[in-house]
């Protein structure tokens, strides 16, 4: 909080934004640090899953200080920092641009923290956590699969801030070099880098109106939504890295296949010449496919055929192991591949065909980790809509929050579309939608885990 507490100085704003709540969160440290302390610190596999879930939940109580100090009520307030830490970037306010410079910047800032992730953050800083380090790295990173870079997790998490660093500070000089005003670049590279999508304008990236901008941010959104760690193995081991995942090859065949479909659909019905169509709708399915949120245009008022698409692409998400939110491409993969494996042994009862991905035989735990994990999410999803439904809003406003959350993508439809907020959903609807974002920032089971029987029996 020091740094937007020097933005506000900056743009002469009131300190105490910020600098009321540095002073509780270092009095609220120093308690813990006294009351807490323990001769054991080595932490075991539950403990790893307490601190990477209550975790997160503490890092948005306390993050949600500056919002309460510049006048949001509580609940608004927590939605606010859970919807940053966790790179959602659903907002609940009502005139963005009303708000301080400083708080703004925050905001930013906390999807940029959440980007790679708080815990992965603490690893990279913290010397000696041996084993518990490994049980909080796999506790927070997305995805089915561990990309473990090096032998010990801290100089695996250092790599990969140094990574998300260096693209960080390359966006930024790109969009100062096209004109943009240092605060502007720097909020939207930190909401860009993180996929998370919170703009310190009312009308996000459209207010610009520059393709240039556009297509900058365009560029950093799909490499922020592919694996980190084939960065690092594409600067340092093998430039082809990239090129030879599968997930990253489905990926990109799943954005150019979505981004043609929208931009014809768009061009078709008239609804853009085609050069807007193909300018728009690259940059929307690109915001949409790795939860960005980022939005040019007001695509609530786009035909139906061209919203199904976006909202087909809210449930698929980017690349394991990135900062992009949803289900994630590797999963899709892998249970695409699965049924046609169901499909061949139709045909083939008594044939052995393993399931593989990037020529390894995948183990039939990480498959069956993949179906619960597909089972629980939309479990989650369809309930949060239903719940939603029955205060009173409407189908697709259920529905599209709830994914909009769940998914960590921001924006959704109807009456949550890009240019409105969450502030009309009910005190207990956002409620839901903060746990939503929670759980879909933990990949669900670190979340659910610990409210298992199983979990708290020695």
């Amino acid at each position: 909080m020091a740094i937007p507490l020097m933005v506000s100085f900056y743009y002469h704003e009131s300190p105490n934004t910020f600098a009321l709540p540095i002073m509780i969160t270092i009095l609220t440290a120093f308690c813990l640090t006294i009351f807490l302390e323990r001769e054991n610190d080595e932490w075991d596999l539950r403990e790893g899953f307490l601190i990477v879930a209550f975790g997160w939940l503490l890092a948005a109580a306390f993050g949600s200080l500056p919002y309460i100090f510049e006048g949001l009520p509580p609940l608004n307030a927590f939605f606010e920092s859970m919807s940053g830490f966790t790179t959602t970037g659903a907002t609940v306010f009502t005139d963005i641009e009303s708000h301080s410079k400083g708080l703004l910047f925050w905001r930013s800032l906390t999807q940029w923290l959440g980007g790679m992730g708080i815990i992965m953050l603490f690893i990279a800083i913290l010397p000696n956590l041996g084993i518990a380090g490994r049980q909080l790295f796999r506790a927070e990173v997305p995805g089915p699969k561990e990309d473990q870079l090096k032998p010990r997790i801290r100089e695996t998490a250092k790599i990969l801030w140094m990574v998300y660093l260096v693209m960080t500070l390359m966006e930024f000089a790109s969009l100062t070099i096209v004109g943009l005003h240092p605060y502007d670049a720097i909020t939207h590279t930190f909401s860009t880098m993180a996929c998370g999508g919170f703009s310190p304008k009312g009308e996000s990236v459209a207010a610009f109106g520059d393709p240039l901008v556009e297509g900058i941010i365009t560029l950093f959104m799909f490499f922020a939504g592919a694996n980190f760690a084939l960065h690092y193995k594409s600067l340092y081991i093998d430039r082809k890295s990239l090129l030879k995942d599968q997930e990253f090859r489905f990926y990109f065949f799943l954005i150019v296949c979505a981004f043609l479909i929208l931009a014809y659909m768009l061009f078709s019905t008239g609804v853009y010449s085609i050069s807007d169509s193909f300018r728009y709708g690259i940059f929307q399915v690109v915001s949409i496919m790795t939860t960005t949120g980022f939005a040019t245009v007001d695509f609530n008022q786009w035909p139906d055929s061209a919203k199904i698409v976006l909202f087909t692409l809210m449930f698929i998400g980017g690349c394991a192991g990135s900062t992009a939110g949803g289900v994630k491409v590797v999963r899709f993969l892998l249970l695409f591949k699965y049924a046609q494996k169901e499909l061949f042994k139709v045909i083939h009862p008594k044939a052995v065909k393993p399931i593989r991905f990037n020529n390894k035989v995948v183990p039939d735990d990480v498959m069956q980790a993949t179906i619960s994990f597909m089972i629980f999410y939309f479990s989650i999803f369809f309930i949060s809509s239903i719940l939603l439904s029955l205060m009173g809003l409407d189908f697709v406003t259920s529905m599209s929050a709830s994914i909009a959350t769940l998914g960590n993508i921001g924006p959704g439809f109807a009456l949550v579309g890009p240019m409105q907020n969450f502030d009309i959903i009910p005190a207990f609807g956002k409620c839901i939608l903060i746990t939503n974002m929670w759980i879909g920032r933990l990949e669900v089971f670190t979340v659910l885990v610990v409210f298992t029987p199983a979990f708290w029996n020695k």
